[in-house]
């Protein structure tokens, strides 16, 4: 076995191409969009701008069978100054040594950075995929969620990470029902509250809107990193490309913005046999999909209240009115369910509201950590 750093084109597409290997016999796997993962990885990504990376191959032979990238985030740093950096984007053959390697490689390379604690695994950040899946490996996963096979959380486990926070995905039928109680509550900001959707027309003013709701909302949440304004951008494009419009839903109280919702259609469905490949079929059975059997399972990524409403009747109603507006689309447009993720498993307020709607948990994600000194 042997352990190299990604430094050449041939490399970088042995990095990407891994997981095909790994999950071959995995019926819940999803390939992802080969230009996708090179658009991640791509220097052109405005994460890099405020990290430093590295990543590795793991070789038997002349055959790639585990990878890991490590990375060291200047904004994070800049937050929080506490000297912890990053593993993700880890794969590998169920071999207690090869995870070992792969492990240590990281660390070392962390601790060259001056980094005293690893956390992970982030792929590449906690804005992006993060978490291991330890349980739910049964059902594929959502668009931008990860997957994992079971054996990985004993692996890593075995070199000494432990479990520092828990993110939940939970599931819920498009046709739930609101309380009385909750629609008493929405009926009494009725008059102070406006919803709209997107206006595509004021795309990058309403991007902007949502950045600032969001940012608020979840600027004391554990390990927030507030996003750039590039990366933001670079997040717009996914939302001008696979979003509609009505499932992005803005309230406003007395005029100003103060709660936001984006739900994405569950592109996962109809790409699961494209093999991350759009060319030269993929996109044309993409294209064909989308007209005649859209998705009928979606994802709400983006949620927030302002702080100022938080622990207020008035931020209860706002989480409940976009809550029942995108709902509403959803069932319009043939959505059946929705996964809402994630949840961290210490947020009992959003939980409680989703679990009184009749949410369930369905998946859920592991970061762990371990002091590197």
């Amino acid at each position: 076995m042997r352990i190299v750093p990604v430094e050449n084109r041939r490399q970088q597409q042995q990095f990407i191409r891994l997981p095909w290997s790994i999950y071959a016999d995995d019926p819940a796997w999803i390939p992802p969009l080969l230009l996708e993962r090179r658009q991640q990885l791509s220097p052109k990504n405005p994460y890099f701008d405020h990290a430093r990376y590295c990543s590795w191959l793991a070789y038997s032979g002349d055959r790639p069978v585990g990878r890991i990238s490590a990375q060291v985030d200047h904004l994070y740093q800049e937050r929080y100054g506490d000297a912890t950096g990053f593993f993700g984007l880890l794969e590998a053959e169920d071999r207690e040594e090869l995870f070992q390697n792969l492990l240590d490689t990281a660390a070392r390379w962390l601790r060259e950075q001056g980094m005293h604690r690893v956390l992970g695994p982030f792929n590449l950040s906690i804005n992006q995929e993060c978490g291991l899946l330890v349980s739910g490996f049964h059902l594929p996963p959502s668009i931008m969620m990860g997957h994992a096979k079971p054996y990985y959380a004993v692996r890593i486990e075995e070199q000494g990470y432990q479990g520092v926070k828990d993110l939940l995905a939970y599931r819920i039928g498009i046709d739930f029902q609101m309380s009385s109680s909750m629609r008493a509550v929405m009926n009494r900001a009725a008059k102070r509250v406006q919803i709209r959707k997107l206006d595509r027309a004021n795309f990058h003013r309403d991007l902007r809107i949502i950045q600032d709701i969001f940012e608020d909302a979840w600027s004391q949440n554990w390990g927030f990193v507030p996003f750039t304004e590039e990366e933001f951008n670079h997040l717009g494009q996914l939302l001008r490309f696979l979003v509609y419009d009505d499932f992005v839903q803005i309230a406003e109280v007395d005029g100003s913005p103060a709660a936001m919702i984006v739900g994405f259609p569950n592109f996962n469905e109809i790409i699961y046999d494209l093999n991350g490949k759009l060319l030269p079929w993929g996109w044309l059975k993409l294209l064909y999909r989308l007209k005649r059997r859209p998705p009928v399972t979606a994802r709400v990524a983006l949620m927030g209240v302002r702080r100022r409403y938080h622990k207020s009747l008035l931020g209860g109603a706002l989480a409940l009115l976009v809550i029942d507006a995108v709902r509403t689309v959803g069932l319009r447009r043939g959505i059946k369910e929705v996964e809402l993720s994630w949840i961290l498993e210490d947020n009992t307020n959003t939980r409680s509201v989703i679990e009184a709607l009749g949410g369930t948990v369905y998946k859920r994600y592991r970061i762990y950590g371990k002091e590197i000194d």
